[in-house]
């Protein structure tokens, strides 16, 4: 039976270990934004540049930040922004979105973007951490 018990234990040890390894890291989406930067500002204060600002991104619609000059595609797109949408759209804009203005190679990989989508989802849409 202790046999049994410390497999047990062990197991859910890998598990824990598994999960963790798994979760989002906000402090490296911080560094992948800096891809972002150039063409996009995020926190208080953001103004849209090149591109939107990202405050707020989570649960909102494309194409509706005020202000902007979106192109057609992106506010006829009936894309709402969740973790998602946001991932598969990343890693290559202009196939999730043909006609987009925004010229960005992607990031390909899946644990880069879903760190990118857990820092950016910090932001309320007056660009305060949440």
């Amino acid at each position: 039976m202790r046999l049994i018990s410390k497999l047990a234990a062990a197991a859910a040890i890998v598990v824990a270990g598994v999960g963790a390894a798994a979760a989002q890291d906000v402090a490296a989406g911080e560094k992948q934004f800096a891809k972002c930067r150039p063409c996009h500002m995020i926190g208080e204060g953001a103004k849209n540049l090149v591109g939107p600002i990202q405050n707020g991104l989570e649960g909102r619609k494309s194409g509706s930040i005020e202000g902007y000059n979106y192109s057609q595609a992106n506010k006829d797109s009936g894309i709402t922004w969740s973790e998602a949408t946001f991932v598969e759209y990343i890693k290559d804009p202009k196939a999730k979105m043909p006609g987009t203005k925004m010229v960005f190679a992607g990031i390909k990989d899946e644990k880069d973007a879903k760190d990118l989508w857990a820092f950016m989802k910090q932001f309320g849409p007056d660009g305060k951490k949440k």
